[in-house]
C-alpha cells in the first residue's frame, strides 16, 4: 500500500505520512463502533409503570360487652369494596405503624372551666403513649384555629404547646377537623385526630360535611372526648355530640363522654385501642369504574353480627393520596 500511495503521491516520505493517517482512521472508527455497540447493549428495554394503590384498613373488634378482641387471625375477616370481595393482602394482628397524633382542644367558653384539668390530663397522655417512632402535634381552637406544636417526639415539647393554651369565646370546630385533617394526611404511619370539646360549632366557613370529607380524604381516624360538664344542661348540645359520635364512627375511631375527673380514664381508653388495631391491606380487585368514593366493609364472617363490633373507616376517595400502611 506504501508504494501505491507514494507512487501516486510522488513522494516516499508523504506516502508514510498518508498511510499513517489511514491507519488512524481506521482505528477510530473501529473504536467508535464498539462503543455504540456497547451503548446500545447498556440501554434498557422501555418499562411500563402500573400504579396500583394498596387500600390500608385499621379495625378493631370488640365484643358485646365493649371489651377489645385480639388474637384474629387474616383468615377470620373479609374485607369488600363497593360490595365485592377483595384478597387481603397484608396482615398485622397488632399494627406496630407509627402514631402520628393531633391534640386538638377546645378553648370556647362553654368549656373554659375544664381547661386545667384536660391540660393536666393531656400531659399524662403524652407522656404515656408516645414512643420514639410516634409523633404528636397539638393545636388550640375557639374563635380561630392556631397550632401550638408541629408534630414532634419531645414530651417537653409538647409540655410547653399545652402551656400556651388560651380562651377565647367562638368554637370553630369543623375548621379545626380540616386543618388538623390536611396536616395529618402528609404524614406515614396511623394519623389520629384527638378531639376535646363539647362539640358545639359556632364559626361559620367549614361545614360539618368539609370536615368529614377531609378526614377521610387524608385517611384521619377522629377520636372524639364529648366534654359534657353538666349531663342534664338546658344549654347542652345534643346535635353538637351527635356530630362528634358520627365523625368517629366514618373514620373507625371512637368516642367517649368525658365529665369531671373522667379524662385520664378516656385517655387510657383511646390508648388501648390504639394499641389493639389490626391492620388490614388490598390491593383494588374488580374495582366499580366511575366512583370517586368507595365503601369499605370488614366483617368477622365466622361470628354471628351482633356478637362482635367490627370498627374501620368507611371508606376512601379514589382520588386521594395512597398513605396509611406506607413504610
Amino acid at each position: 500500500m506504501r508504494r501505491r500511495l507514494g507512487k501516486i503521491c510522488g513522494c516516499p516520505i508523504l506516502a508514510a505520512l498518508s498511510a499513517t493517517r489511514v491507519g488512524w482512521i481506521a482505528l477510530l472508527l473501529v473504536v467508535l463502533g464498539s462503543a455504540a455497540a456497547r451503548a446500545q447493549e447498556a440501554t434498557p428495554e422501555p418499562t411500563i409503570h402500573v400504579e396500583v394503590r394498596l387500600v390500608s384498613v385499621f379495625v378493631n373488634v370488640a365484643d358485646q360487652n365493649g371489651a377489645l378482641i385480639g388474637g384474629l387471625g387474616k383468615e377470620d375477616f373479609r374485607i369488600t369494596e363497593d360490595a365485592r370481595p377483595q384478597p387481603i393482602s397484608i396482615f398485622e394482628r397488632q399494627s406496630e405503624l407509627p402514631l402520628n397524633i393531633t391534640l386538638a382542644i377546645d378553648t370556647s367558653g362553654s368549656v373554659r372551666k375544664d381547661l386545667s384539668e384536660e391540660t393536666a390530663a393531656a400531659r399524662r397522655f403524652v407522656r404515656s403513649i408516645l414512643r420514639p417512632q410516634d409523633q404528636m402535634s397539638v393545636i388550640e381552637f375557639a374563635t380561630n384555629v392556631r397550632e401550638l406544636s408541629g408534630f414532634t417526639s419531645k414530651p417537653g415539647q409538647i409540655d410547653h404547646a399545652l402551656g400556651q393554651l388560651r380562651p377565647d369565646f367562638a368554637t370553630a370546630l369543623y375548621e379545626a377537623i380540616a386543618t388538623a385533617s390536611a396536616k395529618l394526611g402528609v404524614r406515614q404511619g396511623r394519623k389520629i385526630l384527638l378531639l376535646i370539646t363539647d362539640g358545639d360549632n359556632t364559626v361559620k366557613g367549614v361545614s360539618y360535611d368539609d370536615a368529614l370529607e377531609a378526614a377521610l380524604r387524608n385517611e384521619v381516624m377522629i377520636y372524639s372526648l364529648i366534654d359534657v360538664p353538666i349531663a342534664a344542661s338546658a344549654g347542652r348540645n345534643t346535635g353538637g355530640e351527635h356530630a362528634l359520635i358520627t365523625l368517629a364512627e366514618q373514620t373507625g375511631g371512637k368516642h367517649f363522654y368525658v365529665s369531671d375527673g373522667e379524662l385520664d380514664k378516656a385517655f387510657a381508653k383511646v390508648s388501648e385501642d390504639l394499641r389493639t388495631q389490626y391492620l388490614l391491606g388490598y390491593y383494588p380487585h374488580n374495582q366499580e369504574p366511575g366512583r370517586s368514593f368507595h365503601r369499605i366493609e370488614v366483617t368477622v364472617p365466622r361470628a354471628a353480627t351482633s356478637q362482635f363490633n367490627v370498627r374501620h373507616k368507611t371508606g376512601y376517595f379514589d382520588d386521594a393520596p395512597a398513605g396509611g400502611a406506607a413504610r
